[in-house]
């Protein structure tokens, strides 16, 4: 097996098969890969994902070989068996015996929900264009969603609408919570993978009901808890702000819970009343292909992995209210003795024009590890890669690997913020990171405005002996070097910092703030 190449699957159906695979520690920038399927030449790439159209029926050996810049020695690095299926029927949300309207002004909940229901392993529910109208949806094993061009599937912004409450997970605590308007699977931390092989496809729109759902989701919620919060009045002056506490009821855009090989294939994905896409408690979710979008949604995290496995985004694009990916694991005691750690996460060839950036944590007392990062372009963003957690938290992030981006910056350190509630077993453990041929601006995007400048590196560990930023590497990473960038570092708590060829080079005329 080559060094770091333990990666190569397929997204597949009846139109086209995606093939995706680990970035080899040996690829450089500008490494070109060649695919081979059948034993013929089917495509070059010098990304690491390529997709297939007009495959017939049936299996395919597909093989993906390195062809590393300044040499003729390809390096072969894997084989895969692509198996085809035929073409599904379409089950189509306007005819016979749904009538679902896309006028934008019917409510269609009932209509497409009993579609979703008809739908078996050999169909697939299909949205027209048009814009549909609907309230929560459930997803059960073996169907798919298929959004088609000019298709919108939009959420009401009635909180009615998404009730009853069901059991979820938010900001790593578990509680009920408005439905999500697409719900895949039955929360449940004690329990094994309930719901499979689920798919949502299609070069439509899928939008929430966004900030105006948010703002009716939590003020229904501040007034079912008007003593409760009255009671907690001193608590509540320390949070973030007023809505803090109500409005961990809002539901999500997409919920994917104790769920297996579930795919996310094509559709643009917006505006959910907090989260886009949550992924709890489950294994081998892809995501690929897709623009993700929440600009002026409060908590608006794009894409959301918590105490789930294998979980792969790739090939997509993001304008988010908040992080566009964060990486969950649970949240102090509840966290440590669920202890469902986020592990095997693959996130490459991702760009941002808004959002906070990639975060670990802050919410990861189950613990983290192996999560590689490639080929992302995060300039445009609040933070860059952020790992961050309370002392309250416990847990571990470990074995985090980021290489051939650009960043706002790197940042890994302790945070206030959400830290409410009792505290864990001790303070989290923080080790094992590379980071290889990054660009670190040292400059936070803040959309309109050019942005301010911080610490273009910034390590700051816990302080109780052992919990120290431990066993990080810098390896061939620049230094801001843009206008109102910083080629500063701040290390505080570190141990064990490995730097090879770092190079400061920032605008000489900006100031650190």
């Amino acid at each position: 097996m080559v060094a770091g190449f333990d990666l190569f699957d397929a997204c597949v159906d009846a139109d086209a098969a995606t093939l995706y695979w680990d970035k080899p520690d040996a690829a450089a920038p500008g490494t070109c890969y060649a695919i081979e399927v059948d034993g013929a030449p089917a495509g070059t790439t010098t990304r690491t994902h390529l997709t297939l159209e007009g495959l017939a029926e049936g299996p395919h050996r597909a093989t993906v070989t390195m062809l590393p810049a300044g040499t003729d020695r390809p390096v072969r690095l894997g084989e895969l068996t692509v198996r085809v299926p035929p073409a599904k029927r379409d089950i189509v949300v306007t005819a016979a015996p749904y009538h679902a309207a896309g006028d934008g002004v019917t409510l269609n909940t009932a209509a497409i929900q009993q579609a979703l229901d008809d739908c078996d392993a050999a169909s697939r529910v299909v949205i027209p264009a048009g814009t549909f109208l609907t309230g929560a949806l459930r997803m059960h094993s073996g169907s798919e969603l298929h959004v088609a061009a000019g298709a919108t599937l939009q959420g009401s912004a009635d909180p009615a609408d998404y009730e009853p409450r069901v059991w979820s997970r938010f900001e790593g605590v578990e509680r009920l919570c408005y439905a999500s308007l697409i719900t895949i699977g039955t929360l449940d931390h004690a329990a094994g993978f309930t719901t499979r092989d689920v798919r949502i496809s299609g070069p439509g729109t899928i939008r929430g009901g966004g900030a105006a759902l948010a703002r009716a989701e939590t003020e229904a919620e501040r007034a079912r808890i008007a003593d409760q919060l009255a009671a907690m009045a001193d608590y509540i002056a320390t949070c973030e702000n007023e809505d803090t506490v109500p409005a961990r009821a809002r539901g999500r855009l997409v919920t994917i819970a104790n769920a297996e090989h579930v795919r996310l294939c094509g559709p643009s994905l917006a505006d959910g009343p907090s989260w886009n896409l949550h992924l709890i408690y489950s294994r081998d979710v892809v995501t690929h292909g897709c623009a993700i979008a929440s600009r002026g949604v409060w908590n608006g995290d794009g894409w959301d992995p918590d105490s789930s496995e294998n979980c792969v985004l790739f090939d997509t694009r993001f304008d988010t209210g908040d992080d566009i990916v964060a990486i969950k694991s649970g949240k102090n005691p509840e966290g440590n003795t669920i202890g469902r750690p986020t592990r095997h996460v693959r996130i490459f060839d991702c760009s941002s024009t808004g959002g906070h950036g990639i975060a670990i944590g802050s919410e990861m007392s189950g613990g983290v590890e192996d999560v590689r990062i490639w080929d992302c372009d995060l300039s445009r963003s609040l933070y860059g890669v952020h790992i961050k957690g309370t002392p309250k938290r416990g847990g571990y992030v470990r074995e985090v690997d980021v290489r051939d981006c650009t960043v706002a910056a790197i940042t890994v350190h302790a945070v206030t913020y959400n830290d409410d509630g009792e505290a864990g077993p001790g303070q989290p453990v923080f080790e094992r990171f590379r980071f290889e041929r990054v660009h670190a601006l040292g400059r936070q995007w803040r959309g309109d405005d050019a942005g301010r400048a911080v610490p273009a590196v910034l390590l700051v560990g816990f302080d109780e002996p052992g919990h120290e930023v431990r066993d990080v590497t810098l390896r061939d990473v620049t230094l801001g070097g843009v206008d109102g960038g910083s080629g500063t570092m701040e290390l505080s708590h570190v141990a064990g910092l490995t730097m090879e060829r770092v190079a400061a080079s920032a605008n000489p005329t900006t100031k650190v703030d």
